[in-house]
């Protein structure tokens, strides 16, 4: 089904300048077609003049082309990834080439690279090398007014690569050369071929810097623009048919580009669409990591986070907090990727704090997956086995394994954008595991799943972490994965440890307001009195169950423990407050009302639809709401 396109019309002020502007810069090129003599074309392309020119204008452009990548790439990365002071400098030396005239940079390049220039007579003493009035003087000065477009295409398509890629690829025990050859690269290749081609088609046009640095010598330095030039003196017809072929050159590069000048990397195509997903096949447990070793964990970590974090072998722990919390600084501090928190790691008996990410078998899986586009699911499988040098055969064979386990063996060829959120998931986690790591940290593995194919894959996650001989650390806002895969609950508030329980306990004793709405409960919290709480705002809440008096506590009230009323009810219940219902949501075959209260904070509450039919339950409906002393829990803070 096509796109319906609403046209706009421009206003005439706006419209009458841009086709002036469109008539500017095709007139000359008209004027190119127009008078190019057609009859005569292979004639002056043929002369041999212009075929030395030629040859000499395609050996420069490559040289220069091959000069720009060996040093221009580096250059690209470094202005992309890495901050130092000077980099503003540094960039606009990299620009300096593309505002400076042609014939400024010329004499720069003598100044600097001629016979008297600042090291033009050490290259001659030394090596004998004289650029000036020599072929390779023309490849120095199409190589200086050229590199700056590769540098800046490439920088773009880096800055424009989401660096979880590389950080996951260091976390599957690849070293950064490796991440920059295997990873990098391939994923920057289209900003890479536009920059190289838009460096050779500028060094193959380029002449001012030519001529002035290194002469305009036939056969030597007299390169196509210079012989257009030359040309252009006694036989303008000449020069015409070849200036047409300089224009064709030109034109067929952004032609070929598409308009990919800027590095922009492509987009990734769309996920493939997929309805719910059925379970993997029943399996027996995954068997523990190939080396059968079993690694407890201790952690002092500092800076953003200061805590402390030990863990027996085979423990899974979810990390929650309100988002600024810590949680994946606590992750990235483990991987050893962020100057924001240091983390004193022991696995086992091997303290891995001094070693880079790559050398502590502390794999990674963020949010998105981060599968490498540019590999099939089993080559992203592999990739952590491959980086750890054992043979193609044998790792691709396990990554196949691994696969099979989580149920998407048959997927295995596929590239990341033919699976859907659910496969893709399970392929991440196949290639974490199967990389045969001492420490799994999984930061939202199934958030940007639906409901479905969540439960599914957590049910292949469960089964399989039953296997795994590490510790496992899984960051989560999902009250329901927290208490379904973990051993243990890891509340952090502000970078610190507020809670460190089993989840029965957090469950039943949260001491975070955050955790326990997370939790589906209601928090108050408030300062202990002789008969109960007394809340912030001047109100009081009746417990059974008190605690000394002075004591900062939370509240933790049911939603089903509270009652709504049309009328003020009578009988046992000590807490009791009007209010006005606010919101009214769907939790299952339950509705979840909110009422807000001038005596009390906002109170959520559990009915059935039948109550709520009863009640006259509406965004606006004034109700009364109590709750039993009883069911009232203190939690000391």
């Amino acid at each position: 089904m096509s796109r319906l396109r609403t046209r706009t019309r421009p206003p005439v002020t706006l419209a009458l300048p841009a086709l002036l502007a469109v008539a500017f810069l095709l007139l000359p090129l008209v004027g190119i077609l127009t008078r190019t003599q057609w009859g005569e074309l292979g004639a002056h392309l043929t002369s041999p003049g212009v075929v030395t020119a030629l040859k000499l204008s395609l050996l420069v452009s490559l040289w220069a082309l091959g000069l720009s990548l060996l040093l221009g790439v580096p250059l690209a990365w470094l202005l992309a990834r890495v901050e130092f002071k000077g980099k503003a400098f540094v960039r606009s030396l990299v620009l300096l080439p593309m505002v400076l005239p042609p014939t400024v940079g010329g004499v720069a390049l003598l100044l600097g690279f001629g016979r008297r220039g600042l090291i033009g007579p050490w290259l001659e003493d030394t090596f004998g090398v004289t650029l000036p009035f020599h072929t390779s003087g023309a490849v120095v000065a199409a190589t200086f007014v050229a590199m700056p477009f590769l540098v800046i295409s490439l920088e773009g398509a880096l800055g424009g690569l989401k660096q979880s890629y590389e950080e996951t690829a260091a976390s599957l025990g690849a070293s950064p050369v490796r991440v920059f050859f295997t990873v990098t690269m391939p994923m920057v290749a289209p900003g890479l071929i536009a920059g190289a081609a838009l460096t050779w088609a500028r060094a193959l046009g380029e002449f001012g810097a030519t001529i002035t640095f290194a002469g305009n010598l036939p056969g030597t330095t007299q390169t196509l623009p210079l012989q257009v030039y030359l040309l252009l003196q006694d036989q303008p017809e000449a020069a015409t048919s070849v200036s047409l072929l300089l224009l064709a050159i030109a034109m067929g590069v952004l032609i070929a580009l598409r308009g990919r000048w800027t590095g922009t990397p492509v987009a990734a195509k769309t996920r493939a669409a997929a309805g719910p997903e059925a379970p993997a096949p029943d399996e027996a447990p995954a068997p523990a990591v190939p080396d059968d070793g079993r690694w407890p964990l201790h952690a002092e970590v500092t800076g953003f986070n200061e805590l402390t974090l030990d863990a027996g072998p085979g423990t899974t722990i979810a990390v929650v907090g309100e988002n600024g919390a810590g949680k994946t600084t606590l992750l990235r501090a483990l991987l050893g990727l962020t100057p924001r928190a240091r983390a004193e790691l022991r696995l086992g008996d091997t303290d891995v704090t001094a070693l880079p990410p790559h050398r502590r078998q502390v794999a990674w899986v963020p949010q998105d997956g981060a599968l490498f586009p540019h590999l099939s699911a089993l080559a992203n499988t592999a990739y952590g086995l491959r980086a750890r040098r054992v043979p193609r055969a044998e790792a691709r064979r396990e990554a196949q394994l691994w696969l099979d386990r989580l149920g998407v063996g048959h997927l295995a060829q596929r590239r990341p954008a033919q699976l859907s959120g659910g496969q893709a998931q399970r392929v991440a986690l196949a290639r974490a595991l199967a990389a045969r790591p001492r420490l799994l940290l999984l930061d939202e593995p199934l958030a940007a799943l639906d409901q479905t194919t969540r439960a599914h894959v957590r049910h292949t996650l469960r089964r399989h972490l039953a296997g795994f001989g590490g510790v496992c650390l899984i960051v989560t806002h999902d009250p329901v994965e927290a208490v379904s895969l973990a051993d243990r609950v890891l509340v952090l508030a502000d970078g610190r440890t507020l809670q460190d329980a089993p989840p029965a306990e957090v469950t039943r004793h949260p001491r975070s307001p955050w955790v326990a709405r997370m939790l589906g409960r209601n928090a108050w919290p408030g300062t202990a009195s002789a008969d109960g709480l007394a809340l912030p705002g001047g109100g009081r809440l009746v417990v059974a169950e008190t605690l000394p008096e002075g004591t900062q506590a939370l509240a933790i009230i049911a939603p089903e423990a509270v009652s709504l009323h049309r009328d003020r009810p009578g009988g046992s219940p000590r807490n009791v407050w009007p209010g006005t219902v606010r919101e009214v949501t769907s939790a299952g075959s339950r509705l979840r009302v909110l009422v807000a209260s001038a005596g009390a904070p906002d109170l959520v509450a559990e009915i059935t639809p039948e109550a709520a039919a009863e009640l006259g339950v509406a965004d606006g409906a004034p109700v009364w709401t109590s709750v039993k002393a009883t069911e009232v829990t203190l939690v000391p803070l």
